[in-house]
């Protein structure tokens, strides 16, 4: 077992805050390259800290393929797959990073990232177009790295990504700057067909590279299967799916609803707001018998979410943007942006969460600020 106390302490400062809650998480090591089990990421998306002592377990090759023996094949996903895998199951950095990137897009963007990995466009995504992101991702990453001791931070590519990665890459000539604001507008702009093709050609790709749960779900234990887009949809909503029951569960106590406080506290979290003890104050004046929340309703909220980008385009076109809307309003604009339709109950309660001066109106600049947070799970 390696501690993390006997890891350099500095190694932290050179890493974003992404690969440091990462660091945080994982709890595998395989060959100086850090891993997430299923349990730890269902823990780093539903929690602030990890619940389990902070150190690395060294996996041994026995281990590791003992556990890929065991990994399911694709048709056989679930929404309790991360679930039932438990412990059973290795995750890479640039698969955290693609985790979190399905759990805060809409369904729509499913075909999208399906389109952008099957590059010949034959319908199907192999191993080796999937194997690009981990190129694309970690390229960004190199974009974003802190100055200073050299030594430590091919440390932390070698935990972050298996291998010591060159200045010299195919994703960047002088001068050119291909870093967007997220990591899904780095998937969605750096993957032309030219950039495709280059890299899939790239036998160093898979070679260098161990294999994952996710792989051997994906593609097979001999790496030799397809993805078919049913199959890759099916994963990514089962994903959303799973950490949104966990979440509710967690405050359901075997119930069929939460609170309404509770969904406030679950709303609230990884958000920037420094007081949320007056927002929950304001829900409790404002709705004084408690009604729950239903899971699908919990779930359509966070189904809208993820279209915030076009609910918010739709705002500013009706010019909503720049004043306070009702609720009314505020239904209408979500379905016609989105087409979630959200409960009567549930929009209420998201106002009197947010109305601080009671007036039944939503302050939509305050909200989206607040949401967008939340979305991204304080990783904005």
């Amino acid at each position: 077992v390696t501690e993390n106390g006997s890891d350099p302490e500095d190694l932290h400062l050179y890493a974003t805050p992404r690969e440091q809650r990462f660091r945080r998480f994982a709890s595998l090591e395989f060959e100086g390259q850090l891993y997430m089990t299923p349990y730890d990421f269902i823990q780093a998306v539903t929690n602030d800290e990890p619940k389990r002592a902070k150190k690395w377990r060294s996996l041994s090759k026995q281990e590791l393929n003992q556990i890929l023996m065991e990994t399911p094949p694709v048709w056989k996903g679930s929404s309790k797959l991360f679930r039932n895998l438990n412990d059973k199951g290795v995750i890479s950095y640039t698969e955290y990073l693609f985790l979190l990137c399905i759990l805060t897009k809409p369904h729509a963007g499913f075909r999208i990232a399906f389109n952008m990995f099957d590059t010949d466009g034959n319908e199907m995504v192999d191993k080796k177009e999937f194997l690009v992101l981990q190129e694309i991702f970690r390229k960004k990453n190199e974009k974003r790295e802190r100055r200073g001791d050299e030594e430590k931070r091919a440390m932390l590519r070698l935990q972050l990504y298996g291998y010591h990665t060159s200045t010299n890459s195919v994703l960047k000539t002088e001068g050119e700057d291909l870093v967007p604001r997220s990591y899904w507008d780095t998937l969605r702009r750096s993957t032309s067909q030219a950039l495709f093709s280059d890299l899939a050609e790239r036998d160093d790709l898979s070679s260098s590279l161990s294999d994952t749960t996710l792989l051997v779900h994906f593609f097979g234990k001999k790496g030799k299967a397809e993805l078919n887009f049913e199959d890759f949809y099916r994963f990514m909503d089962n994903l959303q799916t799973e950490v949104l029951e966990i979440e509710f569960l967690s405050y359901s106590n075997g119930m069929n609803t939460i609170s309404e406080e509770d969904f406030a506290h679950i709303l609230l979290r990884y958000t920037n707001v420094e007081n949320t003890s007056s927002y929950l104050e304001n829900m409790r004046c404002s709705i004084p018998e408690e009604k729950g929340i239903t899971f699908d309703e919990f779930r359509s909220f966070f189904q809208f979410l993820n279209n915030l980008e076009d609910f918010t385009i739709a705002m500013q076109m009706y010019n909503f943007a720049s004043r306070s809307i009702g609720q009314d309003e505020f239904k209408r604009a979500v379905y016609v942006a989105t087409g979630v339709k959200l409960s009567p109950h549930l929009v209420n309660t998201v106002f009197k969460i947010f109305d601080v001066d009671r007036d039944d109106q939503l302050s939509y600049k305050e909200f989206i600020g607040i949401m967008k947070d939340r979305l991204n799970r304080g990783f904005r």
